[in-house]
C-alpha cells in the first residue's frame, strides 16, 4: 500500500472499536495533536534505532511515517472522537495503527516503542499548543497591537470626554485611549508568552506512571532534540516526571492567560462599538469600517461587525477556560484523565484567537477614522472639565458651577462668568489639551 494512499482505512482494530465507542460530538482530535503525534513517533523511531533498539531500515519506514502524518497527508485516517477514553489512549493506538500499516512495522513492539499513550499524548498536546502558540497566536496578536500603537499616534492630538461608570469625566485624547489598548494586548501577549517555558516541558520518557519503564534512559532527551531541531521549539525536560506526568497545570495556566486576552478584546470591542454608536444620536466619535448591510429592513444601517464577532469569540475562549479549569483539576494519581477536552478547547482557544486577532486588526481597527465634529463636541460639552478648576476656585465652587450648568444650561465658561469666575483663570484652567495631558496649571 502506498504511503501516499488515504482512500482506504490504514487503521486497524482498536480504532475500529474507538470509533464504535465513542460516536459522540462528530468532532475528531484537533488536527495540530494528530500530527505533533506523527512527529513523536518518527523521531522516536531515529532514536530507538540510534540506540541500537530498533532496526534501521525498518526504523526509517516508520519515521517516513510519521512524517507523512505530521504533514497533515494522513488526517483522514484519524476519525476517532475528541470525546474519548480521558488518556488519549485512542487516539495514540489510531497513530500506532496506521504508521504500521504504511511501515510494515508492529504497533506496539516497533511503532510504540519506548512509549505509553500515557506521556505521548500529552507531549502532543503540549507541543500542539506550544507550536500553534508561538507561530499563529504571537504574531497575530503582535499585529493587533501594532495596529492600535499606530492610531494611538495618529489620534494623539484629538481630545474627546473621557468616561468612567460611562458618564462624562475629564477630556483625553483618542490617542490615549488607543495607547492604552496597545498596551493591553502587549501585555497579554507578554502573559502568553510567560506560560510557554512550562507548556514546552513534556512528559515524554515517563511511559505509563512517570517511571520511564521499558525506556532507555536516553530516549526522551534524543526525542526532545531532533523536536527541536526539526521545528525551532525550544522542547525542555519536565522539573519533575511525576508532575509532568500526573497534571496538565501548565495547560491551565496557557489557558488562563488567553482568557485575560479575551477580556481584554471584550473591553476594547466594547469600547469600539460604543464611540462608534450613531452615526447620529450616539456617542459618535469615531467611524468604523462599513463593511456590510447592517439590516434587512432598515436601508442604510452600518452595524459593528467585528466588534461584535470579537465579542463573541471572546466568550466562546472564557468558556472553553472553564472547561480546562475542570478538567485540570480532574486528574486523579499519576495521570490526568481528561487530555482530550483539554486539548480540543485549548486549541480551540489559540485558533479562535489567532484568527480573531488578525481580523480585528485588519478589517476594523486599520480602517478606523476619528469623527472629528463628535470629538469636538464631546471635549467641550462635558461639565467635567470643571475639575481643572478645582486648584483655583475649589472643590465646592466648581461643582455649584456644574450643577447650575446642568440644570439651566450654558457652557462652563458662560456659568463660570456668572459666578464670578475671570477669562484670565478660565483660559489658564480649561486648556482642553493641558488637561487631557494631566495638567491644568503651570
Amino acid at each position: 500500500m502506498s504511503a501516499q494512499d488515504t482512500s482506504t482505512e490504514l487503521w486497524g482494530g482498536e480504532t475500529t472499536k474507538a470509533v464504535a465507542n465513542f460516536p459522540v460530538s462528530g468532532e475528531r482530535v484537533p488536527l495540530p495533536v494528530v500530527r505533533w503525534l506523527g512527529r513523536i513517533k518518527g523521531n522516536a523511531a531515529r532514536v530507538n534505532a540510534e540506540l541500537g533498539l530498533l532496526d534501521g531500515e525498518l526504523a526509517e519506514k516508520i519515521a517516513a511515517a510519521g512524517d507523512e502524518i505530521a504533514q497533515g497527508k494522513h488526517d483522514a485516517q484519524f476519525p476517532i472522537d475528541v470525546f474519548q477514553t480521558g488518556s488519549g489512549t485512542s487516539s495514540n493506538m489510531n497513530a500506532n495503527e496506521v504508521i504500521a500499516t504504511l511501515s510494515g512495522a508492529h504497533r506496539n513492539d516497533h511503532v510504540n516503542m519506548g512509549q505509553s499513550s500515557n506521556d505521548v499524548f500529552p507531549s502532543a498536546v503540549h507541543l500542539a499548543a506550544l507550536d500553534e502558540t508561538t507561530n499563529t497566536l504571537l504574531p497575530a496578536l503582535e499585529q493587533l497591537e501594532a495596529s492600535f500603537a499606530a492610531k494611538a499616534e495618529a489620534f494623539k492630538d484629538l481630545v474627546k470626554s473621557g468616561r468612567t461608570h460611562l458618564m462624562d469625566a475629564v477630556p483625553v485624547t483618542l490617542g490615549q485611549e488607543f495607547s492604552g489598548y496597545a498596551a493591553q494586548i502587549r501585555l497579554g501577549r507578554r502573559r502568553i508568552e510567560n506560560a510557554l517555558p512550562q507548556v514546552a516541558q513534556i512528559p515524554l520518557g515517563g511511559t505509563a506512571t512517570g517511571t520511564g519503564l521499558n525506556t532507555h534512559r536516553d530516549f526522551a532527551a534524543k526525542v526532545r532534540e531532533k523536536l527541536s531541531a526539526e521545528t525551532g521549539l525550544t522542547i525542555s525536560a519536565p522539573e519533575d516526571p511525576f508532575e509532568a506526568q500526573g497534571n496538565r497545570d501548565a495547560l491551565v495556566e496557557l489557558s488562563g492567560a488567553l482568557k485575560v486576552v479575551a477580556v481584554s478584546l471584550t473591553k476594547i470591542a466594547g469600547d469600539l462599538a460604543l464611540m462608534g454608536s450613531g452615526p447620529r444620536v450616539g456617542i459618535g466619535e469615531l467611524y468604523l469600517p462599513e463593511l456590510q448591510k447592517g439590516s434587512s429592513i432598515m436601508p442604510g444601517k452600518v452595524n459593528p461587525v467585528i466588534p461584535e464577532v470579537v465579542l463573541q469569540v471572546s466568550a466562546q475562549v472564557i468558556g472553553n477556560d472553564t472547561a480546562i479549569t475542570v478538567g485540570g483539576l480532574q486528574g486523579q494519581f499519576e495521570l490526568n484523565v481528561r487530555i482530550p477536552l483539554i486539548a480540543r478547547n485549548l486549541l480551540q482557544s489559540i485558533h479562535l484567537l489567532s484568527t480573531t486577532a488578525k481580523i480585528f486588526a485588519e478589517k476594523c481597527v486599520d480602517g478606523i477614522e476619528p469623527n472629528l465634529p463628535g470629538l469636538e463636541r464631546s471635549a467641550e460639552n462635558t461639565l467635567a472639565v470643571a475639575t481643572a478648576l478645582n486648584p483655583f476656585i475649589g472643590y465646592d465652587k466648581a461643582a455649584d458651577i456644574v450643577k447650575d450648568a446642568a440644570e439651566n444650561g450654558g457652557t462652563l465658561r458662560e456659568v463660570a462668568r456668572k459666578h464670578g469666575v475671570d477669562d484670565e483663570t478660565l483660559d489658564k484652567a480649561l486648556d482642553l489639551r493641558k488637561i487631557a495631558a494631566g495638567s491644568s496649571a503651570d
